[in-house]
């Protein structure tokens, strides 16, 4: 953290542009501990039983601290420590911190998928916060879809929220190489399956691989998300790259815990940082520092719960001309550790409002538009935040595919793809699903080589369920064993913000609901043209229509539970994968009480 964001963020409740509201005024908290009725003495003197004296109930901001802590879910499971740092803040700044959990989506180890439980996440954020008396929340997040999950719920509240992520874990080392969380690990697989690493290597290498507490130390989806939520302007400017373990870490939680008093004072509210030109700003920052495809689809969510009218096209439109100056894995050479010790994000969002391509006026949770909070910082690596002359690429961002077998988009990422393969006609080798995948890739009778473009099916939203992040398919060993390290792969997938290579994911519509992608055969040709933006299945309309007409679903809707909730009401990757009844806000009103 440099010397000019540390001064700003001590500045900042001294020099806001954003006022509202006077203060003092009525909060939201008052209606469960602001009187002396029967009811209002139950509310407090329960809250009493834990050693809270009496005056913290005197009118001042109840502030939640809504905690994704969890020791399943290794990216978060230091998140304890940041809480307690976050309440001194609070503390300090005359409020009072009541910490709480929520469900918490871990990448590495829930099953089918983490994706399947992001709306479930938000619902339990967005109940939490209307259902309690807080005046304001500070959002601790950190592993991939926690940060979307807690912004998505709070948004559809709309009380005073600010986030904090837990940082990114130190680099990772083997035998004098970096290495990258996640992308390593694909890496290194692929090098066993051709024979160049033995599994004694792999299996030693493992203990590299994640060092210290935090979240991926590559441009992943959670660093991702922490850059978007930065970017958005709904976390303090210089949350996103900070190493977990580094003691700046906590000195921003701690801020974070101050800001979100004066966030409350002032009735600054997501509604009023969660704007078009954020979101316009965040996808030219997702271009420029290679950032995850999975970032599409939380910010096509998010914009549906505020109101925003995103969609794909904004995604390539504002993308596509964006170079991607961040030489992080898995485009580029360095770490999330590097990128902190160059300057982070402010450095990439200064280029950007240099170039003209920031809505500089952006309000942000400090109170002030973007480009103040970033006119002043330097870079400090050149070879990390790279010139715009030497960017990894000229048109990074996330390029949007459309076509016959694409009719509502898919994406792709050209940073992590092979030049020679943007432009390509192969024949297709269609896998039904992940498990036949899984049964037919290691056969060396696969009638498959290099020019081949592999498709798999009925792995989106309804069709895994939940849109794993399956779609950077292994290539076939003997493939693999003639020294190709990349081939076209197709699916209605997702895949980790770690991997890498010419991957076309998220077509919709998904193959499950009956999109095109469900009839394509093996031995069809296949066509992608990612500068014309262009994805095509090489098969006459009328056999399309043919096919399709006789096309009848493999998967069946659960019978109950959260599995039949999700399958009944989950849209399309296209418009952010949320629930048909989450979109837009229902407010805060205070639900009535039983007592």
């Amino acid at each position: 953290m440099s010397a000019a964001i540390l001064a700003s963020f001590e500045k900042v409740s001294t020099h806001m542009t954003f006022k509202k509201a006077s203060w003092p005024r009525k909060l939201r908290s008052t209606e469960w501990y602001g009187g002396t009725s029967r009811d209002h003495i139950y509310h407090r003197s329960w809250m009493k039983n834990q050693g809270l004296p009496a005056d913290l109930f005197d009118g001042r901001p109840v502030i939640g601290i809504c905690n994704t802590w969890s020791e399943l879910t290794p990216c978060n499971a230091h998140l304890r420590d940041l809480a307690q740092r976050v309440k001194h803040g609070i503390y300090e700044a005359g409020g009072l911190p009541v910490e709480f959990p929520v469900f918490s989506t871990g990448e590495s180890s829930l099953r089918p998928s983490a994706m399947m439980y992001r709306n479930l996440a938000s619902m339990d954020v967005e109940e939490a916060l209307r259902a309690n008396p807080l005046d304001g929340v500070v959002l601790m997040v950190g592993c991939d879809k926690t940060t979307p999950a807690l912004l998505m719920g709070a948004a559809s509240v709309d009380i005073p929220a600010i986030a904090v992520s837990g940082g990114p874990m130190l680099n990772g080392w083997f035998r004098g190489e970096r290495v990258g969380s996640g992308t390593a690990l694909w890496q290194m697989s692929e090098d066993v399956k051709a024979g160049n690493m033995s599994s004694d290597d792999f299996l030693e290498a493992e203990q590299a691989m994640s060092r210290s507490p935090g979240s991926c130390n590559t441009m992943g989806t959670a660093s991702t998300m922490a850059s978007m939520a930065e970017a958005l302007g709904m976390a303090l400017s210089g949350n996103a790259a900070i190493p977990a373990v580094d003691s700046r870490r906590r000195v921003m939680a701690h801020l974070t815990g101050r800001r979100i008093v004066d966030m409350v004072k002032d009735d600054l509210k997501p509604s009023d940082v969660l704007t078009r030109e954020a979101f316009e700003n965040a996808i030219r920052v997702n271009g420029a520092i290679g950032g995850s495809t999975n970032a599409v689809i939380h910010l096509l969510a998010l914009a549906g719960r505020v109101g925003v009218d995103l969609t794909l096209d904004d995604w390539d439109r504002l993308g596509r001309d964006i170079p991607t100056i961040v030489n992080l894995m898995p485009s580029g050479r360095y770490l999330m550790e590097e990128f902190f010790y160059a300057g982070g994000l402010p450095v990439v969002i200064r280029r950007l409002g240099e170039a003209g391509l920031l809505h500089r006026d952006a309000l942000t949770v400090s109170g002030r538009g973007v480009w103040n909070e970033v006119r002043e910082v330097k870079n400090w690596n050149e070879d990390v935040i790279l010139p715009v002359e030497r960017a990894l690429t000229g048109q990074g961002g996330i390029a949007v595919l459309k076509g016959n077998l694409a009719p509502q988009g898919a994406v792709l990422k050209p940073s992590a793809a092979s030049p020679h393969l943007l432009t390509h006609r192969g024949r297709a080798v269609v896998f039904e699903d992940i498990d036949d995948y899984k049964a037919r890739i290691n056969d060396d009778a696969l009638d498959v080589d290099e020019t081949c473009v592999m498709v798999m099916k009925n792995c989106g939203p309804r069709g895994y369920p939940g849109m794993a992040e399956v779609g950077n398919m292994g290539l076939p060993p003997k493939v693999l064993k003639k020294g190709i390290k990349d081939m076209v792969r197709i699916s209605d997938a997702r895949m980790s913000g770690t991997a890498y290579g010419t991957v076309i994911l998220h077509t919709s519509p998904e193959a499950a609901v009956g999109g095109p992608l469900a009839i394509v055969r093996s031995g069809d040709m296949i066509e992608i043209d990612v500068p014309g933006r262009r994805l095509h299945l090489d098969v006459p309309d009328e056999e399309i229509a043919s096919r399709l007409a006789r096309w009848q679903s493999p998967v069946k809707a659960p019978e109950s539970g959260y599995a039949r909730l999700f399958h009944t009401h989950v849209q399309g990757a296209d418009t952010g994968a949320d629930f048909d009844f989450l979109k837009g806000q229902r407010g805060k009103a205070v639900p009535r009480d039983s007592h």
